[in-house]
């Protein structure tokens, strides 16, 4: 039998890496897609030497003939197209007066214009090889409940929510399932970035940034990526078929639902 296939974007480190590594523990073929090929390759080449299959996509998210191309040459490289993954993202620390035209474009066109592009590549993916699929859009806490200083970022994660409920409504007739999920505070090269801007901003160090997200999860702790791609597993794999228009919050308890 041949295996299901995953399109994951960022995948070449953070969140998007333990997705991808996840997911071929799960039995999935994997496109790993990301701007950096030089990364990409390196988990690509990791996870095919410990016998699993993954091939490297340069994509830039925000480009949508890129991504329906990117597709187009994972579907040809791996066989088939039945999982897309819309996890690649940016957040700069966005201070409301410090939000210009120019980054206002940058951070929509990365995070929100992207997962329309790429779902539009699935769903056309797809629907050309003659099945439904899952997609499956990167949401966060910060999605559900506003973050100071993230004005930028946040909003773009309400409107992922948003997208994917839109999806799911208009994609059920393919057989193809929306949803999101909603990491919290994870030990990733991005979130360490943002807790360092929190900080110089405040004129204090990094560890004070860090408390500034960490101090209300009921868990106690931050979150490790692998702890994201478990919740990611479970979106991607039949056990939630009848599960679409939905957040996943993985969040250690930020905030209850």
């Amino acid at each position: 039998m041949s295996k299901e296939v995953a399109f994951i974007t960022g995948a070449a480190q953070g969140i998007g890496e333990a997705v991808a590594r996840r997911l071929v523990a799960d039995g999935f073929a994997v496109a790993i897609a990301d701007l950096n090929m030089t990364l990409a390759e390196e988990v690509a080449t990791s996870i095919t030497e410990n016998g699993g299959t993954a091939v490297a996509v340069r994509l830039d998210v925000s480009d949508r003939e890129g991504f329906a191309s990117a597709m187009n040459n994972a579907v040809d490289a791996l066989g088939d197209m039945n999982v897309l993954v819309n996890n690649a993202g940016i957040a700069p620390t966005t201070p409301i007066d410090t939000i210009t035209p120019e980054l206002f474009d940058k951070v929509y066109h990365i995070n929100v214009a992207s997962c329309i592009w790429g779902m539009q590549a699935a769903v056309s993916a797809f629907k050309s090889l003659g099945h439904g699929g899952k997609i499956i859009n990167a949401a966060s806490q910060a999605g559900v409940v506003g973050n100071a200083n993230l004005m930028l970022y946040s909003s773009t994660k309400f409107a992922i929510r948003g997208l994917t409920q839109v999806a799911a409504k208009d994609l059920a007739k393919d057989g193809i399932t929306a949803n999101s999920f909603a990491p919290g505070i994870v030990k990733t090269p991005m979130m360490m970035d943002i807790a360092h801007q929190v900080a110089v901003n405040a004129g204090k160090d990094d560890d004070w940034g860090m408390s500034t997200f960490s101090k209300d999860i009921t868990l106690g702790r931050l979150s490790e990526p692998s702890e994201v791609a478990a919740g990611v597993s479970f979106l991607a794999g039949h056990d939630s078929d009848y599960m679409t228009g939905q957040t996943l919050i993985i969040d250690g308890g930020m905030q209850f639902q």
